[in-house]
C-alpha cells in the first residue's frame, strides 16, 4: 500500500478537488475505475461553492491524500445528526483498487472517532451501487433500509439518465472499531 500524507483541504485547492472527483464520477475518464457513475449521471458530481461550504463550516473535514504533493484521493468527513458522515469519497481512477481507498476511510473513521468522539459512521450511497455497497460491507457497514431521495433537477449534483434512483443510507459503529 502506499504511503499517503494526510491533511485538511483549503479553498486554495477547491479546483484540484473537483477535478478528482468529477474523474472518479463522471465522463470517460471515470471509466478507468470501478467507482464510475457515467453510465447513469452526466453533469457535475460536486458543486464549488457546496465544496467550499464544506471546508469552512465547522464540524466538517476535507480531508486530502496525497503522495509526493500529488493528490491521490478525497474524502468529506462531517458531523451530522450525532454522528459522523462519510461522503464524496475519491480516488484516482488509474489507482483504484490500489488500497489508497481503504486508507481514506479508515482515516476518516479516525476522525470521527477520536477526533470528535462519535459513535457512528453513516454515508448516502445511490441504492443500484451493489459492487460499491458491498466494498462498505465487506469493511462493516450495514445497510439500514433507509432511503433518500436522489435531488432530481438540482444540476449542481449532476443530470440523471434514469428515474429511478434514490440514496440508502449506510452506516457502521465506531464504538467497536480500536484505533
Amino acid at each position: 500500500m502506499t504511503d499517503l500524507h494526510f491533511r485538511a483541504a483549503t479553498t486554495a485547492d477547491l479546483d484540484a478537488i473537483v477535478a478528482l472527483v468529477t474523474s472518479a464520477y463522471r465522463g470517460d475518464s471515470s471509466r478507468a475505475g470501478w467507482t464510475t457513475e457515467a453510465d447513469f449521471l452526466e453533469g457535475n458530481r460536486i458543486d464549488p461553492d457546496v465544496l467550499r461550504s464544506d471546508i469552512e463550516r465547522p464540524g466538517s473535514r476535507v480531508l486530502l491524500a496525497e503522495q509526493d504533493g500529488q493528490l491521490l484521493a478525497c474524502a468529506h468527513v462531517s458531523e451530522e445528526d450525532g454522528a459522523g458522515y462519510f461522503g464524496m469519497f475519491s480516488v484516482a481512477p488509474g489507482l483504484q483498487g490500489s488500497g489508497i481507498g481503504k486508507q481514506v476511510l479508515a482515516e476518516c473513521e479516525r476522525i470521527a472517532r477520536e477526533e470528535w468522539r462519535l459513535p457512528a459512521m453513516r454515508m448516502t450511497v445511490i441504492d443500484i451501487r451493489d459492487s460499491l455497497i458491498a466494498f462498505y460491507e465487506r469493511r462493516g457497514y450495514r445497510r439500514t433500509g433507509i432511503l433518500k431521495p436522489f435531488p432530481y433537477g438540482d444540476d449542481r449534483f449532476g443530470q440523471p439518465q434514469r428515474d429511478d434512483l434514490r440514496f440508502e443510507v449506510l452506516e457502521k459503529s465506531l464504538q467497536e472499531a480500536t484505533a
